[in-house]
């Protein structure tokens, strides 16, 4: 009997304590699925507004930086922009995984003698940058990065390579924020002619935009190009490079607006055949970069 009993007890026991552990775990996995949860909801607040309809390339973050609010245009006197926009489409490219220097070989050609060559051929889903990527592949023998961003500008003598120019890049970059939402489209008169002009609708991407380029060399410096984010690092070089960097400055205070400032020259002075060689380094990037800073 007594034997009997202590096997009764031992039977509730060790149940009870299997209840126990079985609440114990329900009770962690909750607990973990809430700090899953809570850990999506900080990543969606921090990257709020940055849906597939309004990621932007980093083309269109150049010319959004560049473009009047009010207006809808980028300002008359700059001619630099146009170049910088071709820059932007190779870098993003580069980005993506479709496209690479060659191998620099034994004797280590600089990056500029370098060609650029197709890494994947996949669609990348934006007109323009399949346009080039096309363009990219088909030419034999391979282009340097100096060159494509000439002969994708349109300027080039030879009559045989007109063909490469992509024509009407802002229209079209500005057409693709119109369809993001970010940009209307509207028509203005200036006395002799009328011009389509893309006025911003939607100020907060815009903002967005701004802060993340005044964060990156102001709260969120690290003063190490290498521990930046490619693609932020490549917009603060490109901006810089197509003159509409300034733009995204303008409203800081002096103080900060000087701190910025010395900071981007910092990255400015970066030698780019020395920092493609680091690590982890995007050396198509640096090859652009070395392009405009020659």
């Amino acid at each position: 009997m007594t034997s009997l009993t202590q096997r009764t007890s031992g039977l509730v026991q060790r149940r009870t304590e299997a209840i126990r552990s079985a609440a114990a775990a329900e009770k962690e996995k909750d607990s973990g699925g809430e700090e899953d949860e809570a850990r999506r909801g900080e990543e969606e607040e921090d990257d709020k507004g940055d849906s597939k309809e309004t990621r932007l390339t980093l083309m269109e973050e150049v010319l959004l930086l560049g473009l009047k609010d009010r207006e809808g245009y980028t300002s008359f006197w700059n001619d630099c922009i146009s170049s910088g926009l071709r820059g932007c489409m190779l870098v993003e490219l580069a980005l993506r995984g479709r496209v690479q220097l060659d191998a620099c070989g034994v004797r280590r050609k600089s990056l500029l003698a370098r060609k650029v060559i197709c890494k994947s051929d996949a669609p990348t889903g934006d007109v323009l940058l399949d346009e080039a990527l096309k363009h990219i592949k088909e030419t034999q023998p391979p282009e340097t990065v100096q060159s494509w961003i000439e002969l994708l500008s349109g300027e080039t003598w030879n009559p045989l390579k007109l063909h490469y120019q992509l024509r009407n890049v802002r229209e079209r970059l500005a057409k693709n924020l119109v369809e993001k939402g970010v940009l209307t489209t509207e028509k203005q008169n200036f006395l002799l002619f009328d011009m389509t002009t893309h006025p911003l609708t939607n100020s907060p991407i815009k903002q967005r935009l701004v802060k993340k380029v005044q964060d990156s060399v102001l709260e969120k410096w690290v003063n190490d190009p290498h521990r930046m984010d490619k693609r932020v690092l490549s917009l603060i070089l490109l901006a810089h490079s197509s003159d509409v960097l300034e733009n995204a400055f303008a409203p800081l205070q002096d103080e900060q607006y000087d701190l910025g400032m010395k900071r981007v020259h910092t990255l400015l002075e970066l030698e780019p055949e020395k920092e493609s060689t680091k690590p982890n380094a995007n050396e198509l990037m640096w090859a652009v970069v070395a392009a405009f800073t020659k």
